[in-house]
């Protein structure tokens, strides 16, 4: 089973991969490709989960949508935590007001950005290392929306009543907006990193390659895009360094750790060349 979800999770990625670049072709996307790339994505994180520990670790996912979905559906009936907006219909098929597309969008970017904080600030026990890997997973995945919300209101998605006082740089969104991600972050990231805590990796599990991949490459056409075709250069240099705080370390860290497997592996292959050399 661990073999064909793996499988399944590459196709995912692939072609949610594939349908972003057609983003390029189509002036930015359509609604059709927006919901395919989340869906698919969505689903990459999920295949990951239940590949590395097992169905119930990926029944957390799920709730995670459900809490995405939760604050969504207060959050336009009360204004809290985001501030006043309100969804459009052209996002497909809602529920109290929630286009229903939207809570797996939380869980795209949210399931990477549990698994990004686990690496970069380590996994051993301890409440306030658990607290530093939720604070970091929690930004992860707010600082993506700095790319995605002007990205949505430009396209007529959703909009906002008071959008000022915000980010300079990122025009028409209120700072609310993104306090009100990282506290729902904080609530999602901390359920999914406290669910991973305590689940066993299973036999053959695969590496964490696929949600990395997800982050960086969301990263990556998120600052390639704005600077190109959605021609939104100030949301590319303040969304680049924002959500860059994460995604730059993590390429670090993994060049460093490729480097010290090659380093291994030169060393590995010298002894062997040593010992069938005649003496």
């Amino acid at each position: 089973m661990t073999a064909i979800t793996r499988r399944l999770m590459w196709v995912t990625l692939a072609a949610g991969m594939f349908v972003q670049s057609l983003f390029a072709f189509t002036g930015g996307g359509t609604v059709p490709l927006t919901i395919a790339s989340v869906a698919l994505l969505a689903a990459t994180g999920v295949l990951h989960a239940w590949a590395t520990r097992g169905p119930r670790f990926a029944s957390v996912l799920l709730a995670a949508a459900a809490i995405g979905f939760f604050a969504e559906v207060v959050g336009v009936a009360t204004s809290f935590p985001f501030g006043q907006y309100i969804y459009t219909p052209s996002l497909g098929f809602s529920l109290f007001e929630v286009p229903l597309i939207v809570p797996l969008a939380w869980v795209t970017i949210a399931y990477p950005a549990v698994i990004i904080a686990r690496r970069l600030v380590g996994t051993a026990p301890g409440a306030a290392r658990r607290i530093v890997r939720v604070a970091v997973a929690a930004w992860a995945l707010t600082a993506w929306d700095v790319f995605l919300d002007p990205q949505m209101v430009d396209s007529g998605h959703w909009g906002w009543k008071h959008p000022d006082p915000g980010i300079p740089g990122v025009d028409g969104i209120p700072l609310t907006n993104f306090l009100g991600w990282y506290l729902v972050s904080l609530i999602i990231c901390g359920l999914i990193d406290a669910v991973a805590a305590r689940s066993q990796k299973v036999d053959g599990a695969p590496s964490d390659a696929a949600p990395f991949t997800v982050y960086l490459w969301t990263y990556a056409t998120c600052v390639v895009g704005n600077l190109t075709f959605f021609e939104r250069p100030s949301v590319a240099l303040v969304g680049g360094l924002i959500m860059g705080a994460v995604a730059i370390p993590l390429v670090v860290v993994l060049l460093r750790d490729w480097r010290a497997r090659r380093a291994a592996g030169s060393l590995v292959a010298s002894g062997a060349q040593a010992g069938d050399s005649p003496r």
